[in-house]
């Protein structure tokens, strides 16, 4: 109970880098504009951004093993800052991209480094609710972070909420300093020893479920703008209280993937989230110009869709305890290699199919996660009854 209030703070904090990375989509279509470029080519920013966090996090969180958890917190905040500057004063697409990646770094590093510490100073069986907590911190950036970052840039310019974000970093950083006390780091772990995790079939296949998971939620997300605008026919007002429904349900549906987690067990919570995540994707597309239907569709796609979440991070560190930090990086490059891939593809969907049916194809992809899902829980479940068959 103690240090709840410290878990928050994280959360707090996670706010910032989550509206770095997620408000990109809110406000894609005034981005290419603004710059130049197509709208398949803005997404690309989300593409680029991903693949550097998924090569980047483990080579950095290997490297920076050894450091107090609260430097490494405090270092990468203050390479976040460093990438918002580059992105207020950008010059064009390139400059920008080289920003995107900065951001990624930094992001990376913070993210897997709070969770960490969140599940260190839970109370025991807490950890699920501790991890769903500083989750909250990046669904808030969908809830506050998407919709306000998109009414400020159709008012005045996307570079403010960059601007607003930086400098509420350095005050971040403060914080931090004076309430987040030091904790010593892992033992370091080469790359070539993370990259072996990988060769552990239980553990690839359950990475795996991250991978299909994310890549069908952003084949729709990156999109998601200009699908209610075109393909909808939402009203850019409807598209910000769209937009500011589908983040409050992220915030719900993370707190119960991390209360089902605790309460009901894994397999449930993380069947059910996919099976209703991979089946909404559908109706999105089924009833996609129909505003009234969509509305609700969109809140309960992103209620099942963030559930997932701190489901698979609870799972992932009962595999490998004692390397929780590595196996959460591995977990947030899966995610952010699906997300690349789920960028990529939806932007060859827009492109060369249509708009419409990137739901479509993006449910087909949850499903897809649902056959790790399943082997992976069954194997668990075998190796749990023959522990108890031997005890």
């Amino acid at each position: 109970m103690r240090n709840s209030w410290k878990i928050y703070i994280l959360a707090i904090v996670s706010f910032l880098v989550g509206t770095s990375e997620f408000v990109i989509a809110g406000i894609l279509d005034m981005l290419a504009s603004d710059i130049g470029v197509s709208v398949a080519a803005a997404g690309q920013l989300i593409t680029v951004y991903s693949l550097a966090y998924a090569i980047g996090t483990p080579i950095l969180i290997a490297l920076t093993a050894k450091m107090d958890r609260r430097k490494l917190m405090l270092s990468a905040l203050g390479l976040f800052f460093v990438g918002n500057l580059i992105t207020v004063t950008t010059t064009g697409y390139v400059m920008l991209l080289g920003a995107r990646i900065i951001l990624a770094f930094s992001t990376g590093v913070f993210m897997v480094v709070a969770l960490t510490v969140a599940a260190k100073i839970s109370q025991p069986g807490k950890q699920g609710s501790a991890i769903a907590t500083v989750l909250v911190g990046f669904n808030l950036a969908l809830i506050l972070g998407v919709p306000l970052g998109r009414i400020i840039a159709g008012s005045h310019d996307w570079k403010i909420i960059f601007t607003g974000v930086g400098a509420l970093s350095l005050i971040a950083m403060l914080v931090l300093l004076l309430t987040i006390p030091k904790s010593e780091g892992e033992a370091p772990v080469p790359i070539r020893e993370q990259l072996a995790l990988l060769k552990s079939p239980r553990i690839s296949v359950a990475l795996s479920i991250s991978f299909f998971w994310i890549l069908g939620y952003t084949m729709l997300y990156t999109y998601i703008t200009p699908f209610l605008l075109d393909i909808t026919g939402m009203s850019e007002g409807m598209v910000n209280v769209g937009l500011f429904a589908f983040g409050l349900a992220s915030l719900i549906g993370s707190q119960a993937g991390g209360y089902g987690a605790d309460k009901w067990g894994i397999p449930r919570t993380m069947i059910g989230g996919l099976l209703f995540h991979s089946g909404i994707l559908l109706l999105l597309t089924a009833f996609s110009h129909s505003s009234m239907i969509v509305l609700p569709l969109l809140m309960l796609w992103s209620f099942f869709a963030w559930s997932t979440g701190p489901v698979q991070q609870v799972y992932l560190i009962g595999m490998a305890p004692q390397a929780s930090g590595i196996i959460l990086s591995l977990n947030n490059s899966m995610v952010q290699l699906g997300m690349a891939v789920g960028a990529v593809i939806g932007g060859i969907v827009v492109e060369s199919i249509s708009l419409a049916s990137v739901g479509l194809f993006g449910g087909a992809f949850v499903a897809i996660g649902l056959i790790p899902a399943i082997i992976s829980l069954s194997v668990r479940r075998r190796s749990a009854t023959a522990e108890r068959n031997r005890t």
